[in-house]
């Protein structure tokens, strides 16, 4: 990915994906973003939202083009242009043996262990009592990746912290910091949020300083979060476990089978993205930009390939437990099955050595 400065996206992709930094990108970069667009000739028109010719599509609602040529992307726009670049990644990194996932993950003795799980779960606080244990090291808590050869490969993203998440991470709310709301109020005001952002990010500027200033979180780096934890930056799959709330009142978990796994992973990424990623996916479908048969079908050939005869469970937790109680669950669940299927019991054969922040933050990735 290359990323001028100039666009006005720029500071919010260098901030999600600084794990992936380099001095100096590929002269072929896969993605191309920047502020100016390009002249379409002769459009064809999807009614009143899309204009589109062989190699570019217009999105009328967000003012985004994108242009695509010879299997790359061109990304233009005057707003925040990152929920239009992540559908694009995936399908980028798709067609190079590897799909994303959204999902906690965390190293386990050289194993990947993969946990996705729909947001507010309660991934955040259990990597961080994940990581209080021996044999642990952190990859990530919201996005990941898994390569066709079966490697869960890391996603460093900033972390963002919420009144919640207090008890779990003292440290986070002490010292001079922004005040957060009562814990009371951030279901609603996420709520909120997520009904406003997609105007809010038409102004860059504006988005940039309500993140910065919002009382609903804090965006930490993770080893900000975890300052005496492992890092690691992948090792080969050993467990996949789908999370979720449900309304009962016991902690469930039942085994299921690849092709139902494969559903959920391609289906929850695509339902996490934001509503214009997923407007992004339909129209470079309907259009022809990026067939969508092909879209989700080679992503889960990716998934199938890479899960391979990794065992997949699915955890439901209920709704009632506050995230502290959720997430006890879920370690002591995830706990049980590492020692059934022995886990660790053999060194995995990870990528990297275990890391320390610092270390992983020089080592990590190769091209953004």
């Amino acid at each position: 990915m290359r990323v001028e400065s100039s666009a006005p996206t720029a500071n919010l992709l260098k901030d999600i994906f600084f794990p992936f930094l380099v001095e100096s990108g590929p002269e072929r970069a896969d993605i191309v973003v920047s502020e100016s667009m390009a002249p379409m000739v002769d459009p064809s028109f999807g009614e009143t939202e899309y204009d589109y010719t062989e190699h570019a599509l217009l999105l009328h609602d967000t003012e985004v083009q994108i242009g695509y040529d010879d299997g790359r992307f061109h990304v233009s726009g005057s707003r925040e242009l990152l929920v239009s670049v992540l559908p694009l990644v995936d399908r980028v990194l798709v067609t190079k043996g590897a799909a994303m996932v959204h999902a906690a993950t965390i190293e386990y003795r050289g194993w990947g262990i993969n946990l996705p799980a729909w947001g507010g779960t309660g991934k955040t606080s259990t990597i961080a009592k994940l990581l209080r244990r021996d044999g642990y090291a952190f990859m990530g808590d919201d996005w990941a990746f898994l390569t066709r050869e079966g490697q869960l490969l890391s996603f460093a993203k900033p972390m963002f912290i919420k009144p919640h998440h207090k008890p779990i991470y003292p440290h986070l709310f002490a010292g001079a910091r922004k005040p957060l709301i009562p814990v009371r109020l951030s279901r609603p005001l996420g709520k909120l949020s997520t009904r406003v952002h997609p105007m809010v990010t038409r102004y860059p500027r504006f988005a940039r300083a309500t993140r910065k200033f919002s009382p609903e979180h804090m965006m930490v780096r993770p080893e900000t979060a975890f300052p005496h934890a492992m890092f690691s930056n992948g090792g080969p799959l050993a467990l996949n476990i789908f999370v979720e709330r449900f309304g009962g009142n016991t902690v469930r978990l039942e085994e299921k089978s690849l092709d139902w796994m494969v559903s959920r992973l391609v289906g929850n990424f695509h339902a996490e993205t934001s509503k214009h990623s997923q407007e992004l996916v339909t129209a470079m479908g309907a259009c022809g930009v990026v067939p969508i048969e092909r879209y989700f079908g080679d992503k889960a050939d990716v998934l199938r390939t890479g899960l391979g005869k990794t065992p997949n469970y699915l955890l439901q937790v209920p709704q009632a437990y506050s995230p502290d109680k959720a997430s006890d669950a879920i370690v002591e669940q995830l706990e049980t099955i590492i020692n059934k299927l022995g886990i660790g019991a053999q060194p995995g054969l990870s990528l990297v050595p275990n890391q320390t922040s610092s270390e992983s933050m020089q080592t990590a990735g190769t091209a953004s």
